[in-house]
């Protein structure tokens, strides 16, 4: 549980103040502030509905994939082990390792595949509000 809120407070820090905390010798590390997912679309919040932040952990095994979904609610993934390959159909596909992190595609249509070796375990904060969908299977 330590390791979500540690998350969030991180993915916050970034996006409201990672300049600020920086130059004052704050402790973060891999600090990135992002406005536009991986395929380029402009991060919309819900704009209805109290605003809910929900958190997971995913894990997959070698070789499982996820269902064909987009998502109604900004998401931030970051890559704790293992290695997922994002097919987004006809835009391509991306890989993304441990340590690495995204702001997954919203209207883009995708479904994921722990492409490595091992156990695959993504850390998900999904940005949403009261009557949002975070996960559309269309």
């Amino acid at each position: 549980m330590r390791l979500v809120y540690a998350a969030i407070a991180a993915f916050t820090a970034a996006a409201a103040c990672s300049s600020i905390a920086l130059a004052q010798g704050y402790p973060l590390t891999g600090v990135q502030a992002r406005s536009t997912t991986v395929m380029g679309e402009d991060v919309a919040y819900p704009v209805t509905g109290k605003p809910v932040l929900t958190s997971a952990v995913i894990i997959m095994a070698p070789g499982q994939s996820t269902h064909v979904h987009r998502h109604g609610a900004p998401l931030f993934v970051y890559v704790l082990e293992g290695e997922v390959t994002v097919d987004y159909g006809d835009r391509g596909k991306r890989v993304f390792k441990q340590g690495e992190s995204l702001i997954e595609a919203m209207n883009v249509r995708h479904f994921g595949t722990n492409s490595g070796s091992g156990t695959l375990r993504l850390l998900t904060l999904y940005m949403g509000a009261e009557g949002t969908k975070d996960v559309l299977v269309d």
